[in-house]
């Protein structure tokens, strides 16, 4: 495999800097006692996470088409200065509706930087000759934005106490430094692929439908990314604070607690290239159901064995996620609608997550956590083995066509 080249090294560098400073949110392992303190309820902070997760689902396409219209690079400045303001908004108006703004203002950005993240790099290390580099620059990336929250993180719980706000304070300092870098990024090399003018809105969304309906390896693959940004979400932003809580873990060591499961998470991003030899399919079927079954283990457990879990939880994601961007950026056989389609995906992440988190709230408010995280391993077991299934059929099917042809 050969090394790749000084200015593409160059490029995946300053993306590295620019993941590592938009995901420090200094506030995320402390939000949920934040907003408790600010006279929020249970089921208002969920109902924030909720909306907040079909914002997403609203504005993830579109924004994904105007990524693929003008330019990736546009979209992850604006997504870093939203950001920045979004991260002001608790420090004056620390109430459901400020912090409801928040929230659909992070969900407008990151619905910017979902498909054009990815697909700026890929497209970029695709079009200057540096394919092979691109699931180690994807982990890589992966690996810096949570080395980041492990020098950061701990320091959460002890800031809150100092003075409530100053983690949103620290987040919208950091992020500023994200929009500076993302304005350095260089433009994608042109291509003979690359249209003369852009396709109208309609048409391309039509054709970016007809690309995936057309692709069931790219459909299922997609289902995989589905279930593990679902485990994610729950077990690292919508559960973490409540099963800590429900340990009497005093709230100064919450983000000391995220950012020591987190090294194991950075451990399995850097190294997840080990993993190519087992079968990338069959690797993030598997580790999706042991995460799924780590989470489900923490609830009966004392704080030793919860901390066990997270961390098999944290590692299994690390090894899964530049795996599944992998597959999904190599499925994807039409690069114009790269940005569109993996929003399709992100749309999809976050349905799901928003009615998983309604659901949750449910299960939170009759005291029945461990029931729900029960179910939701269970069913996510049963979506993988069905996915297995159906990816095997939709090979064998893929080499048949081969041969006739």
């Amino acid at each position: 495999m050969s090394a790749p080249t000084p200015e593409a090294t160059r490029v995946i560098r300053r993306y590295n800097a620019f993941q590592l400073f938009a995901g420090l949110l200094w506030w995320l392992p402390v939000f949920y006692v934040f907003q408790r303190s600010a006279g929020l309820s249970d089921q208002q902070i969920f109902s924030i996470q909720s909306i907040f997760y079909l914002a997403f689902c609203l504005l993830d396409i579109p924004t994904g088409m105007i990524a693929d219209r003008f330019d990736y690079r546009r979209c992850l400045q604006g997504g870093a200065v939203i950001l920045v303001v979004a991260n002001v908004i608790p420090v004056w108006q620390p109430t459901f509706i400020g912090f409801l703004a928040q929230f659909l203002l992070i969900a407008l950005a990151h619905s910017l930087f979902s498909g054009a993240g990815s697909a700026y790099l890929y497209e970029y290390l695709h079009r200057t000759g540096n394919d092979a580099a691109y699931q180690g620059a994807e982990g890589s990336a992966r690996a810096w934005t949570l080395i980041g929250r492990i020098v950061c993180l701990p320091a959460a719980g002890f800031l809150t106490a100092w003075w409530g706000p100053s983690p949103y304070v620290f987040s919208a300092v950091t992020c500023g430094i994200a929009a500076a870098i993302a304005f350095g990024f260089p433009a994608l090399p042109r291509t003979d692929e690359d249209p003369a003018v852009p396709e109208p809105v309609f048409p391309a969304l039509a054709g970016a439908l007809r690309s995936l309906r057309s692709s069931k390896r790219l459909m299922l693959l997609m289902a995989q990314g589905i279930a593990i940004f679902t485990l994610v979400r729950i077990g690292q932003a919508n559960l973490f604070q409540p099963i800590l809580e429900s340990k009497h873990l005093p709230l100064h060591w919450f983000g000391v607690l995220m950012a020591a499961t987190t090294v194991f998470e950075v451990a399995g991003a850097a190294r997840s290239k080990v993993l190519a030899r087992f079968g990338q399919i069959r690797v993030v079927l598997v580790l999706t159901v042991l995460m799924a079954i780590a989470l489900a283990s923490v609830i009966p457990l004392g704080l030793a064995g919860t901390m066990v879990c997270l961390a098999v939880f944290s590692l299994a994601s690390g090894l899964a996620f530049p795996v599944q961007r992998k597959l999904v950026n190599s499925a994807i056989t039409e690069p114009s609608r790269r940005a569109t389609l993996l929003s399709v995906e992100s749309l999809a992440d976050r349905a799901v997550c928003a009615l998983v988190v309604f659901v949750l709230g449910w299960f939170l408010s009759r005291g029945a956590m461990s029931g729900f995280l029960v179910a939701l391993a269970a069913t996510v077991t049963v979506a993988m083995v069905v996915l297995a299934v159906l990816v095997n059929r939709s090979r064998d099917r893929a080499a048949v066509k081969e041969r006739v042809a």
